[in-house]
């Protein structure tokens, strides 16, 4: 029998008895792998040889586990400096303990929350005790990552609950290998003991083969089409702008035009207009994003005005206004939008397309910016689903049968609602939706009647409803995840993304 020369030396290096990695044999007869694994296919085939799969995982740390193993966790860092503090005895500051354990920025937030989850200790009232009966030495997560780092086969060496511990941590990360291995058939066997020769053969003709005539005496190569090609992934469209895309054909096709406008804009557009007092929280540093710039002076001076006016005295004969200090150059400064809203302040003033009469109906699918702490829900920027309907006489049941006809263009048909306060609307409602895996409660968005107090400066005498939506929790909803994360950053489940279809 002639073959091709890496299928006999793949043939006279297999085993009949023992299943051998295709790895290993290419080693032993300097073949490439790829070469090799081309053969068996070939040879399996003709049934001289048994392919076998096998799945291995393995988990190697990641840069920011590498650093915890070198320095320690920042739980067990915690709980020393405690102790060092005289914790076991006596209570003591948190800031105290924080400082003297040098931790500094997320590290503080990732040691606080494991201590209690540990056990190390407790805290109350922002001072630290410990647990006397921890034994730092012996945490299991520390070991972990030693062994992870040192040992050969890591996934076999740890229990499943702290090797999925430390991935959920982002100390860890999982990697599976398809390992092949081949073993001699009886054909297989009995072609050897026959006499197996080397045929040369030729992979791919060439201009010199044909010039020469040598292409009628040469034996070319078989191609077997039903081998395993090298995986390539190319560029697809993110998951969550298919989202984005399938919002907004759902929008368009409820009646809806789009809304566009800038992303940092000026304060007055974003909160002022929305009759937001200037000395609400969530107008200091902690919550925006404010931008060294230069301020927007070029505001409408008729409707800053009238906007001043409401913020100050309220509006109508039993208007209240906020009684607080108002500042136009605290107006003019530009920050990230933290909602866009601002959009539907500039569409509604008339300052985008010029005066609106009604009905109209407005959306946009828009990010948004927000200084909030990172977490299984929240992001600093994410997509909004803006939108506003103006006609006369609205009502709140027109605003949840909006919801109901929206949400259920994605399966989605457990809408409740509850009741909320916003500056900005009245009555206001907060929506939530079923988490399909937990079956627990998720807040997808916020919604209500624009007020007077908004309406009257815009210009606007007749009634708007409102929302803004979260398009990342649509998407838990639709998918089931459980953290926001799994889409964005270095959570992201690549092979999700790969493959996710949006269906709606």
């Amino acid at each position: 029998m002639q073959l091709p020369d890496a299928a006999v030396a793949l043939l006279e290096s297999a085993s009949a008895t023992d299943a051998k990695p295709i790895d290993q044999l290419a080693a032993e007869t300097d073949e490439k792998p790829e070469t090799l694994t081309g053969a068996a296919f070939d040879l399996e085939t003709e049934s001289l040889l048994d392919i076998e799969e096998r799945t291995t995982e393995s988990l190697a740390l990641t840069e920011e586990g590498t650093r915890y193993r070198a320095d320690g966790l920042p739980e067990l860092r915690l709980y020393r400096a405690a102790v060092d503090a005289g914790a076991t005895d006596d209570p003591v500051s948190m800031g105290q303990v924080i400082g003297r354990a040098d931790l500094d920025g997320p590290a503080v937030d990732i040691a606080l929350s494991n201590f209690a989850r540990k056990g190390l200790g407790s805290i109350e009232s922002g001072e630290l005790s410990v647990n006397p009966d921890a034994d730092p030495d012996s945490d299991a997560e520390a070991a972990a990552l030693d062994v992870i780092a040192t040992a050969s086969d890591s996934a076999g060496a740890l229990d499943d609950v702290t090797a999925d511990r430390l991935v959920e941590r982002g100390l860890v990360e999982r990697h599976e290998q398809t390992e092949r291995l081949v073993a001699l058939t009886d054909d297989g066997v009995t072609a050897l003991m026959e006499g197996v020769e080397t045929a040369e053969t030729v992979g791919q003709l060439t201009p010199e083969l044909l010039t020469s005539g040598e292409w009628e005496e040469v034996t070319f190569a078989d191609y077997n089409v039903e081998a395993d090609a090298e995986p390539v992934t190319g560029g697809k469209t993110h998951v969550l702008r298919q989202t984005a895309e399938s919002v907004k054909d759902t929008l368009v096709g409820m009646g809806f035009q789009e809304m566009q406008g800038p992303h940092a804009d000026a304060d007055f557009w974003i909160n002022d207009a929305l009759f937001m007092p200037q000395d609400h929280p969530a107008r200091t540093h902690w919550d925006r994003f404010t931008l060294d710039t230069d301020p927007m002076t070029d505001l409408p001076d008729d409707l800053v005005d009238r906007v001043e006016d409401a913020h100050r005295n309220g509006v109508g004969p039993d208007g209240e206004g906020y009684h607080s200090p108002w500042s136009r150059a605290f107006a003019e400064e530009v920050a990230l939008r933290g909602h866009t809203t601002s959009l539907s302040m500039r569409y509604l003033s008339g300052e985008a397309l010029g005066e609106l009469d009604p009905p109209q109906r407005f959306f946009s699918v828009e990010k948004v910016y927000r200084n909030d702490t990172l977490d299984a829900t929240h992001l600093l920027e994410f997509f909004q689903i803006e939108g506003w309907v103006m006609a006369e006489d609205l009502s709140v049941r027109d605003l949840m049968g909006t919801f109901e006809e929206f949400y259920a263009q994605f399966g989605i048909t457990d809408i409740e609602f509850k009741p909320h306060y916003n500056p900005y609307t009245e009555p206001s409602f907060e929506l939530f939706g079923t988490h399909p895996t937990t079956g627990e409660t998720v807040e997808i968005g916020n919604s209500g009647l624009f007020r007077e107090e908004v309406l009257s400066p815009l210009g606007v005498d007749c009634d708007v409803i409102a929302w803004g939506l979260a398009l990342e929790r649509l998407l838990m909803l639709m998918y089931g995840f459980e953290d926001i994360r799994d889409v964005h950053g270095t959570l992201t489940d690549l092979e999700f993304l790969r493959n996710a279809e949006v269906v709606y």
